[in-house]
């Protein structure tokens, strides 16, 4: 009977084999994959021996989670659909791969399966503007995103959004309105719309944009999937912005993410008696994110992004310098 160590033998294969095995946002076998790499955490999944760095332990609890999901005969024919829908795939050292998710560390996600432009990922993040919000939004909600979403993606920023009704799926149609570009992240896999409400902008935007997911294609939405999308969304973008999220909105956890991140985070203020904003209100409040109220104050926060990021630059060369300096003088000077 074949395994999976068999099929896979290069590190492509291997990766995507992991994504069919291991849920997203899977530390442990990230911490795995990053040292000792995916053909070898394929064959430690099947093996006996003590797994590496996990310790014996963890690496059997870790053996006994994740190595029965999947056989090597369905992986087979899971690959041969991916052929046969011509479906993209991207892992790190690919042209395209957005060095961005990798400040996930051992979170990062194992492969990006991809339709449309794959090259969006390729665009500096200061490129990328993440929306996302209240999938019950209000007329107030849809108009400010429209607005936003529309003025940037005029000014040649992508739009990053999840697909989702409300905020999400009007950031997508202004993005698409505007002539500009859009990048949809899904929870499921890209050859499965979701939601299927939004079967026909998503075909639009996996002609003229980007479809993507780290779930291989087949793969269906759970609430643990949407979660760990978010982290994905917080992460391809140097900017997020939320337009209404209720106070236990899922969206709330995308701004968590790219506050971790250290991204720059703003959210839009709502009227206080509506629960569609109460957590962009809270967000407010705290001083977790700063004040948008158009795509001005979206600039100004990429603009002072990109201004802490030269001068972080600078106060490294300059540190690396002096270092240099003193370590070249001669002894006893």
């Amino acid at each position: 009977m074949a395994n999976l160590a068999d099929l896979a033998t290069d590190e492509r294969t291997a990766r995507m084999a992991l994504s069919m095995i291991a849920e997203p946002n899977d530390s442990t076998t990230g911490r795995l994959l990053t040292r000792v790499g995916a053909v070898e955490t394929i064959r430690l999944l099947e093996a006996d021996s003590m797994v590496p760095v996990l310790g014996r332990v963890d690496g059997t609890m870790w053996r006994e989670r994740h190595g029965s999901r999947v056989s090597a005969e369905s992986v087979t024919e899971r690959l041969r659909e991916v052929d046969r829908l011509g479906i993209g795939v991207l892992i790190p050292g690919d042209q395209d791969w957005p060095a961005s998710v990798d400040d996930l560390g051992d979170s990062a996600p194992f492969v990006l399966w991809t339709q449309g432009a794959a090259s969006f990922l390729a665009r500096p993040p200061s490129d990328l503007v993440t929306v996302t919000g209240a999938r019950a939004a209000t007329s107030y909600g849809e108009h400010v995103v429209a607005e936003i979403a529309g003025d940037l993606a005029q000014e040649e920023r992508v739009i990053v959004a999840g697909g989702a009704y409300g905020i999400e799926g009007v950031a997508h149609r202004a993005a698409l309105a505007s002539g500009g570009d859009t990048i949809a992240v899904l929870a499921g896999g890209v050859d499965r719309p979701y939601p299927a409400g939004h079967s026909e902008l998503l075909g639009r935007i996996a002609d003229t944009g980007l479809v993507v997911s780290e779930m291989p294609p087949g793969a269906t939405p759970t609430r643990h999937r949407f979660l760990a999308r978010g982290r994905l969304m917080a992460a391809l973008s140097q900017t997020t912005v939320l337009v209404e999220a209720g106070a236990r909105s899922g969206t709330l956890h995308t701004a968590l993410q790219a506050r971790l991140l250290g991204r720059s985070l703003g959210a839009v203020p709502g009227p206080v008696t509506s629960a569609a904003s109460s957590g962009t209100n809270g967000l407010l409040r705290d001083q977790s994110a700063r004040l948008v109220t158009g795509s001005g104050d979206v600039r100004q926060l990429l603009d002072e992004h990109a201004q802490s990021e030269l001068r972080q630059s600078r106060e490294f060369a300059q540190t690396m310098q002096t270092s240099q300096a003193v370590t070249s003088q001669p002894p006893g000077l």
